[in-house]
């Protein structure tokens, strides 16, 4: 669990291609600067942690560019203490940065291998999300719920409806929908009924699975 004044340097070096790439928030960058994403992957990945690249994490996963990270967590604009819900755990990469920005995080997870590894991870590196739990992301957390922000990190079919209902008036859902490539779409809840929807151009997920475990 070594990260050492090289690993800090690649950051840094991360941190200017993400500013190069249009990433201009700086809590954003600067969890960037300080999550360690090597102790993320398998150690086979180490040397290549901090390009701007995905890589497996099992389980038929990934994770994801730190461009695509830093990109949807600019998006959330995140305050200190607010309370983000994270659709799809992963590597637990994503959950650290929110973390490092000073969000309170309850991440779903739908693999369970991955949830039992992850879960084990997190503390370990001194990352404590408010909650992590195994269960089906469409779903959501109503029990948990409102939130400020959703987040979801795998390819959706559609939007899920419990997802919506899960926000805080004035609170955002960042979500990329579609089947091979997905549009980066952002909601914002404006009322009880109605949203403001912009789209931030295409990229590519894992596709986000119902709970079949």
């Amino acid at each position: 669990m070594r990260d050492s004044a090289k690993h800090q340097g690649l950051r840094n070096q991360l941190v200017e291609v993400l500013k190069q790439k249009g990433i201009v928030d700086s809590n954003v960058l600067d969890a960037i600067k300080r999550v360690p994403r090597h102790l993320f992957l398998d150690s086979s990945f180490e040397d290549f942690a901090y390009q701007d690249k995905a890589f497996p994490i099992g389980a038929g996963q990934t994770i994801s560019h730190p461009y695509t990270v830093a990109f949807q967590s600019q998006l959330l604009q995140v305050k200190k203490e607010d309370k983000i819900l994270e659709i799809g755990t992963g590597s637990g990469y994503q959950t650290a940065v929110l973390v490092a920005m000073g969000a309170r995080v309850y991440s779903i997870e739908r693999q369970n291998e991955l949830y039992k590894k992850t879960s084990a991870l997190l503390p370990r590196l001194g990352i404590r999300p408010k909650l992590m739990t195994f269960g089906d992301g469409y779903k959501g957390l109503p029990n948990y719920a409102p939130f400020d922000a959703i987040i979801v990190t795998a390819g959706a079919p559609f939007i899920p409806q419990a997802l919506l209902g899960q926000i805080k008036i004035g609170g955002r859902l960042i979500i990329p929908i579609g089947d091979e490539v997905q549009i980066m779409t952002e909601l914002i809840r404006i009322n009880e009924k109605q949203f403001e929807k912009h789209e931030h151009g295409d990229f590519k997920f894992v596709p986000m699975l119902e709970n079949k475990n």
